[in-house]
């Protein structure tokens, strides 16, 4: 293991707000898993992986559905097509699309897809625009289907192939992957959720461009350590610098916007706003990716912290407020980071 374990009650705030939160879900399962000054400090499993009778106990080896915090490994696969010279972050869209005379394409750039700040949406079965490309925000789905087309489209590899040649194998990631999800293996955690939730999608496309990724919660808090140490892994720069740096620093278009700053799809903490997806005390620069089975994966650079949460439930509860409890989570998470700074000091 590249990481030493020095277990620490310091942080049982997180692992008391995230055992609650599974409660208030209704998930039968859930993981945490907590690195902080290059130490693994906290890693809990609890609940078993489906409701079913028999069900496996979650285990270190248990493989949540990420949902949209695989929108990180897209942005990953973007900053290298970018810093190896495939496409460039403000060149239009319409030099890789098939349907460029489309209106709505016009002055969209990688830069907004990357952002959410592009105005596309479908409509009727139509692709339309919004709003003016870099005046809004908007968390739509064409983007994420036009970014991964760019990329295999120019660099000749998908989303699936780039991770897996520069991070999956070379750091033997083994629970970091696309299933078919008509065949889950039995250390895949079964997704708890509404049989009438319009969102959920099946899928059995393994180039990285589905909602279909699924992670343990060591190796998603390992992912989020590669980004937190710029690329650096088992002590050689495994990853460009520059490549982390840009998938991590807000490339939002017009930052003095009151709305959501993203760098490569991750959301940055800037300034405090009401519909933040990070707490208010959480600093300047950490960033974070929510999924809607309420995964999620914060970095802190400030502490030198990174924090998974796992649940497989889809959607939430009636009276489950999402944002408060996420914001809450970062929160306790930088409180908890920074008390145990002041102990070791």
């Amino acid at each position: 293991m590249l990481l030493k374990n020095d277990y620490s009650n310091l942080f049982e705030d997180v692992y008391t707000q995230v055992k609650e939160s599974a409660e208030k879900l209704g998930s039968s399962g859930a993981a945490l898993f907590i690195i902080h000054n290059d130490k693994i400090v906290t890693e809990s499993y609890f609940g078993k992986q489906s409701n079913a009778k028999h069900a496996r106990d979650v285990k270190a080896d248990t493989q949540f559905h990420i949902a949209s915090v695989r929108k990180t490994y897209i942005g990953f696969a973007a900053a290298y097509a970018i810093y190896n010279g495939y496409f460039s972050i403000d060149d239009p869209i319409r030099l890789f699309v098939e349907d460029s005379y489309l209106p709505a394409y016009e002055g969209v750039t990688i830069r907004h897809l990357l952002t959410h700040t592009h105005g596309l949406k479908i409509v009727d079965g139509k692709l339309v625009s919004e709003y003016k490309p870099g005046r809004s925000w908007a968390y739509r789905g064409p983007s994420i289907e036009l970014l991964t087309t760019i990329i295999k489209k120019t660099t000749g590899q998908s989303v699936a192939d780039i991770i897996k040649e520069q991070v999956i194998e070379p750091v033997g990631f083994q629970s970091t992957e696309w299933i078919k999800m008509s065949q889950p293996h039995s250390k895949i955690a079964n997704t708890i959720r509404a049989p009438d939730n319009s969102f959920w999608t099946v899928t059995d496309v393994l180039d990285g461009s589905g909602m279909n990724m699924y992670v343990s919660a060591q190796e998603l808090a390992l992912w989020g350590y590669l980004h937190l140490t710029g690329g650096k892994w088992a002590g050689k720069q495994l990853i460009p610098r520059e490549i982390m740096q840009m998938a991590t620093s807000i490339q939002t278009p017009n930052p003095r916007l009151p709305i959501h700053k993203n760098g490569f799809l991750w959301f940055v903490k800037d300034t405090n706003h009401t519909f933040n997806q990070i707490g208010d005390t959480v600093p300047k620069g950490s960033y974070q990716l929510l999924g809607y089975t309420n995964v999620a994966l914060l970095v802190i650079p400030e502490e030198n912290v990174v924090a998974v949460r796992m649940f497989n439930r889809y959607g939430s509860s009636e009276g489950y407020d999402y944002l408060n409890d996420i914001r809450s989570f970062g929160d306790t998470v930088y409180k908890c980071s920074k008390k145990t700074n002041t102990t070791h000091n």
